[in-house]
């Protein structure tokens, strides 16, 4: 397929182009091109798209191009993967790499191959059987194209003919004396005659002695009405010339009449229209011959010409077509595309193309092409019905792996399974079915429809009340027991509604189901790995086909999806529900000394059933000083959650046994890790509140803390204000360098005083920055910090935290009693 631009072609695009087009789509291949042999070259002379760089319109060599091999073959040539077929692997547009599949069919013309429909693409690909006779039937569509544009070149030229000739000899003309009985003839019309002045006889003898005897009796008809009225004469009639031949004569005249109203003489002007005629015998042939159908009406719709292809379509001999109205003879045309688009491009003047079906007996789809002219339309159509079945079977295709697509997006985009399935109810109304149930049996439970939906949404009332009806006292026959039971789908494929009433136990249901009248039913398991979970019922209502093949077989392959879906998010909740479980056993209940409060709560990620690294802790030192913790190891998997179980253990252990400040503590947990062979990395915050007598007395505790890279815990004071507990240099997080200073901080607060405790997923979040995260708990506590702590906690996660948390989240906190 290499090549030149062809400079010779107009742009624009042409119905060959959207022929081009259209077999790209309905083969699925990137390009398209119809192209035609013209020597040792193809010119190309439509495209449905081509590769970058590559001209729409270009010359190709033949002895390169693709489409050669199939020109030589004259038969459908099928190239799955043009490197490894030795007709084209070493073709330069496969060694450059630009064609790697190929599917080409003839074109054929009067028995002659003339040029090449191809798709086209780039890497291997398979070609089915659907695919070829798909190109085959654009082929004849294409060679229709390409006849029509024949017939109007031909016309064109014919016309210039006689145009150039009339232009270059005049126009004969005559006069003849009705009281002499003299003809006069001047010389161009002799000359048209082809009789010399001296062997005219100047009559009309002589005029009737050279006229065809079968248009003799119509020409004088003619002349006689002319006379009679003294009105125009119009006549088109052949002349035998004497040297041999004949020749068509176009005559135009008048008839003259004296005062009295008597006729006198009848003058006017005649002129060779023979170059006409062949040409229209010509273009009668080629319409005659070509593979669509072609007919012309006059301006008040009536059939003036029907080529052979025409009679085929319509159903009709022209014996019966000719002279007849289109609307009588074809009535489903009136208030249709056709007559909408017949009549605008009468009315207008200018061409239309539709696309148009006609009921039976035709049954058919019909492109059409109307071109107006000086005495009415010409039409050419081509039956499609077959390539709008095509479509059809495509678009549907399309449609049932978007439903696929849309299924498995819906139900995978939630992880709990009762909301995962009763979506699907609404997923395949109504691509494929009138309305639908969806059940689930749960483990050693009822059977419950936990989804339904209709086509109409005042009936979906009616299908929720059948919903909570149908399941009692339902038969053991019901098609949803056998589906359940058996894990094959079940189907009544008509009466449905009184098979159904049969099965069903309870009144109400049946009064329902008489309402909703299904007329065909079908019920699939929800099933994996030979567990069935539930099932999708279909019901589909008399004004809509029965489901065909096509349906059935996707809609078990939805129920399939659904079926997966279902029993991944069930061992995800169970997976979750024992993560979190395990999570929990980790962290103990918080102390209760009687001079303050301490809450804790932990929630874990909700897009992952992993154990997370977070943790809290708080207990009270030997010497009655309260110490609470917060840490968030690196990482969430199960080597994370013993990391995290270790330090924990490792921190309440130093704290307890040394009696140790919040610094010393860290300090001796950091230089325990790659002693004891700990491969992790965590941040922690220690808090201690330590209380003298003499603090005591004087209503103030020591608040003693150190953060190794945790954000920092919240301070809120009694009057409302939040102070952050940070330093302008932050230490390292713990498990990079034991040998690290660590800071320490101590700070005097009143009673009522609350400190604040949190892992990072409290205010982290994706596309937030951390300073955000941190102000808007500031804010938070800074509005809410005068309710009691257990509810300040729960009012904390509400609002900073989503209903599917990203992270894990842990947190402590503490109020001084007053």
């Amino acid at each position: 397929m290499e090549g030149t631009a062809d400079e010779g072609v107009a742009g624009g695009e042409t119905g060959l182009d959207r022929l081009a087009k259209l077999t790209a789509r309905l083969v699925g291949a990137p390009w398209a091109q119809v192209s035609l042999a013209q020597g040792d070259v193809h010119r190309v002379v439509a495209t449905g798209g081509a590769p970058e760089g590559r001209a729409s319109r270009r010359l190709d060599r033949a002895a390169e191009t693709l489409c050669e091999i199939t020109l030589t073959e004259g038969r459908p040539v099928v190239v799955e993967d043009t490197t490894t077929d030795p007709r084209t692997a070493q073709r330069p547009a496969v060694t450059s790499g630009l064609v790697g599949s190929y599917l080409g069919v003839p074109l054929v013309q009067d028995g002659r191959t003339t040029g090449v429909l191809c798709a086209y693409g780039p890497t291997p690909r398979p070609w089915d059987k659907h695919d070829v006779e798909v190109l085959e039937h654009l082929a004849a569509s294409a060679v229709a194209e390409l006849d029509m544009e024949r017939i109007v070149a031909d016309v064109t030229r014919s016309r210039l003919r006689v145009e150039l000739a009339v232009d270059a000899a005049g126009v004969g003309s005559f006069v003849w004396d009705l009281a002499s009985g003299e003809l006069e003839w001047d010389d161009r019309l002799l000359e048209i005659f082809g009789i010399e002045r001296a062997d005219f006889g100047g009559t009309i003898t002589a005029f009737n002695a050279s006229l065809h005897p079968d248009d003799l009796e119509r020409v004088t008809a003619a002349l006689e009405r002319s006379i009679a009225t003294c009105g125009e004469f119009r006549a088109e009639y052949r002349v035998q010339r004497p040297g041999g031949g004949v020749r068509w004569v176009q005559a135009r005249g008048r008839t003259l009449c004296d005062p009295t109203g008597r006729a006198t003489r009848v003058v006017g002007a005649a002129y060779d229209t023979t170059e006409v005629h062949e040409g229209e015998a010509r273009v009668a042939r080629v319409l005659e011959s070509m593979s669509a159908a072609f007919y012309s009406l006059d301006r008040d719709f009536r059939f003036t010409y029907v080529n052979a292809e025409a009679e085929r379509l319509l159903g009709r001999p022209r014996s019966e077509l000719l002279g007849g109205v289109l609307w009588d003879l074809f009535p489903a045309t009136l208030s249709s595309a056709f007559e909408s688009g017949y009549r605008s491009a009468m009315d207008s003047g200018q061409p239309a193309t539709f696309e148009a079906h006609y009921p039976p007996p035709l049954d058919g789809w019909y492109e059409v092409r109307v071109w107006p002219v000086p005495d009415g339309l010409s039409v050419y159509f081509l039956e499609i019905t077959e390539r709008r079945r095509a479509q059809e079977r495509a678009d549907a295709a399309v449609a049932r792996l978007a439903l696929i697509a849309r299924t498995t997006e819906q139900l995978t985009e939630v992880l709990d399974g009762r909301t995962a399935v009763a979506r699907l109810a609404s997923l395949v109304v109504p691509q494929l079915a009138d309305w639908s149930l969806v059940s689930l049996v749960d483990d050693g439970g009822p059977l419950r429809d936990v989804g339904w939906a209709h086509v109409d949404p005042a009936c979906t009332a009616l299908v929720e009340q059948y919903a909570t009806q149908r399941s009692r006292g339902l038969h053991p026959t019901a098609p949803l027991l056998r589906a359940l039971a058996t894990g094959e789908p079940q189907g009544i494929p008509s009466e449905a509604a009184a098979t159904l009433r049969d099965v069903l136990g309870d009144d109400d249901a049946r009064r329902l189901l008489t309402q909703l009248a299904p007329q065909a039913c079908w019920v699939f398991p929800l099933s994996s790995h030979g567990r069935t979970f539930g099932a999708l019922s279909l019901f589909w209502g008399a004004q809509r086909p029965a489901p065909g093949p096509d349906d059935l077989a996707l809609a078990r392959e939805v129920a399939a999806r659904a079926g997966t879906a279902l029993e991944n998010a069930r061992l995800y909740e169970r997976q979750r529900d024992l993560a979190e479980e395990l999570q929990r056993s980790l962290l103990t209940a918080p102390p209760r000394p009687d001079h303050l409060e301490v809450a804790v709560r932990y929630l874990p990620a909700g897009f992952a059933a992993q154990v997370g690294g977070d943790w809290y802790d708080a207990f009270v030192q030997a010497d009655g000083g309260t110490v609470v913790v917060i840490g968030d190891v690196v990482g969430h998997d199960t080597a994370a959650a013993a990391a995290m179980g270790q330090l924990r253990g490792l921190l309440r252990g130093i704290a307890y046994t040394t009696g140790a400040g919040p610094a010393d503590v860290l300090q001796r947990l950091d230089a325990a890790i790659p002693g004891l062979l700990i491969s992790t990395t965590a941040t922690a915050a220690v808090v201690r509140l330590e209380q003298t007598a003499s603090d005591r007395a004087r209503g103030i505790t020591a608040l003693r803390w150190s953060s190794a890279g945790h954000p920092p815990p919240f301070v809120l004071h009694p009057n409302g204000s939040v102070v952050a507990l940070e330093v302008d240099d932050p230490d390292l997080l713990l498990g990079i360098d034991p040998a690290s200073t660590r800071q320490e901080r101590v700070e005097e607060v009143g009673r009522g005083t609350t400190v604040v405790l949190y892992s990072d997923g409290l205010v982290e979040r994706r596309g937030q920055s951390l300073d955000v995260g941190l102000a808007r708990l500031r804010a938070v506590l800074a509005e809410l910090g005068h309710l009691p702590l257990q509810k300040l906690c729960d009012a904390l996660l509400s609002r900073l935290v989503s209903e599917r948390p990203e992270d894990d989240v842990a947190l402590v906190a503490v109020r001084l009693l007053p």
